[in-house]
């Protein structure tokens, strides 16, 4: 799946110019975390986000040093955080190094990005102008639409079957060492496992067939060192 198939577009952005107030009042209606920044012709230029307001000198929030590590930082720091503490626009205050994707960015490399970055959403740009943006709602939303629904029918003997071959397909799962009987779309799982660990793998791989609507677990651990039950 790529990027264009989830994204939210238009993205609602800011200007440099934006006041502070004005940027904090439009995450809060629009119930977001953060703003691409763009200039007069939509290129993007920055990104604010609930992170870059949260110290501010009206919430008397400002970084606080001992006077020992005050003395050690450099000016040029020092002056940034004040800019960042005190600053009325949105570009003074935004972050300008900006992570952008475009809209042929797989969902594999946007959760990439997002992880090594830590951030939590990313503007999606086409010839260095903004079209878009990605959040991580944007992926949970695409990930709710893709779970599959304990409405979903199916019969029982092809549950079982899917369930088996879910089972079969996986390193950690033992060919024909865990059964399965489904009856009414409840699914019983038995047999052995050496690792207690495989005992929630087999519960959820039977979890996401669709057409179960519930699993009972009556496997048993056997010791893989002493064959003791």
């Amino acid at each position: 799946m790529l990027v264009h198939a989830i994204m939210t577009s238009p993205a609602i952005a800011v200007r440099p110019e934006t006041s502070v107030a004005d940027a904090a009042k439009t995450m809060l209606d629009n119930h977001i975390s953060g703003l691409p920044v763009v200039d007069a012709d939509g290129g993007l230029v920055g990104i604010v986000s609930e992170g870059d307001l949260i110290r501010r000198t009206e919430l008397k929030t400002e970084r606080k040093r001992s006077w020992l590590l005050e003395f050690l930082t450099s000016p040029g720091k020092l002056a940034d955080e004040y800019v960042s503490t005190h600053g009325r626009t949105v570009g003074e205050v935004m972050s300008s190094t900006v992570v952008s994707v475009t809209s042929a960015t797989t969902l594999q490399e946007v959760v990439g990005l997002m992880e090594k970055h830590h951030v939590k959403r990313l503007p999606v740009v086409a010839r260095g102008r903004l079209v878009g943006i990605v959040s991580r709602s944007d992926l949970l939303k695409a990930l709710a639409e893709l779970l599959p629904s304990q409405a979903a029918g199916g019969k029982d003997r092809e549950i079982e079957a899917a369930i088996i071959n879910e089972l079969a397909t996986q390193s950690w799962s033992r060919s024909g060492s865990v059964q399965v009987k489904v009856t009414d779309g409840v699914a019983e799982l038995s047999g052995s496992i050496l690792d207690e660990r495989e005992r929630l793998a087999a519960k959820v791989a039977a979890e996401n067939v669709p057409g179960v609507r519930a699993v009972f677990d009556n496997l048993v651990y056997i010791d893989p060192y002493i064959g003791m039950i």
